[in-house]
C-alpha cells in the first residue's frame, strides 16, 4: 500500500478568525477518534488537496502534528494515522472549507465506502447496441485500515447484451475486505438506445 503523510500544526484560532487562516492558504481541521484525545489543527490546504486527490476517503495518511508547536499539548502532538471522514466544500466557490480526519487503529476493521471504478469496454457499446449506466459510484466495505482498497472495478467486458448487469455479488474484492453493501443490487447495468420510435 502506498503511503501518504501530512503535516500539520495544532490550531488555537476558532470561529471566524478562521477565516484569516484561509486566505493564507491554509486549511482548519479537526482529528477525532475513539478513545483519542480529538485537536483542532491547520495544514496546507494546497497539500491536503494533492494527498486527497490520491487517497480519498479510502486511502490511510500519517497525519505528523508539529511536536514544536508551542500552543499544542503532549496529547495533541506526534503521528497520527488517519482517514479523510468529511471535506466542507463551499457551495459557490467549490473550495475546501474545513476537513474532519478521523484517527484509527490500525488493529481495528472500519467501514468505509470504496469508489468503484469501471474497466475494460462492453462488446455491448461497441456495436451501438446500448448505452452503460452506473447505479452504484461507491461500496461499503469493512476491513483493516491498511487493507483498504483505493477503489474496486468492475468488470464490463461481459456486458455483451441489452439488459445484462454487473451485481455487488459479481466484484472481486481481496479475501482481506468483507462487502457490506447489499448482494444483489446492481452496480451497473447495460440498457438500450431509444430510437426515433420509440418516443
Amino acid at each position: 500500500m502506498k503511503k501518504y503523510s501530512l503535516t500539520a500544526v495544532v490550531r488555537t484560532l476558532v470561529g471566524r478568525k478562521v477565516k484569516a487562516l484561509r486566505k493564507e492558504g491554509k486549511l482548519p481541521a479537526t482529528v477525532y477518534g475513539r478513545g483519542v484525545k480529538s485537536a483542532s489543527v491547520t495544514l496546507q490546504g494546497d497539500a491536503f488537496a494533492k494527498v486527497y486527490a490520491e487517497t480519498g476517503e479510502t486511502g490511510l495518511i500519517e497525519l505528523h502534528v508539529d511536536p514544536t508547536s508551542q500552543s499544542s499539548s503532549e496529547a495533541s502532538r506526534g503521528t497520527r494515522p488517519v482517514l479523510v471522514h468529511t471535506v466542507q466544500v463551499d457551495p459557490v466557490t467549490n473550495a475546501t472549507l474545513h476537513v474532519e480526519f478521523h484517527q484509527v487503529d490500525l488493529k481495528e476493521k472500519v467501514h468505509a465506502k470504496v469508489p468503484v471504478e469501471l474497466v475494460g469496454e462492453s462488446p455491448a457499446i461497441t456495436q451501438k447496441l446500448g448505452v452503460l449506466l452506473t447505479v452504484l459510484n461507491d461500496i461499503e466495505v469493512e476491513a483493516l485500515p491498511t487493507e483498504l482498497p483505493e477503489h474496486i472495478e468492475v468488470d464490463v467486458t461481459k456486458l455483451v447484451e441489452v439488459d445484462q448487469e454487473v451485481k455487488v455479488s459479481d466484484l472481486a474484492v481481496p479475501p482481506s475486505v468483507t462487502v457490506l453493501t447489499e448482494a444483489d443490487l446492481t452496480v451497473a447495468v447495460e440498457i438500450g438506445q431509444f430510437g426515433a420510435g420509440d418516443v
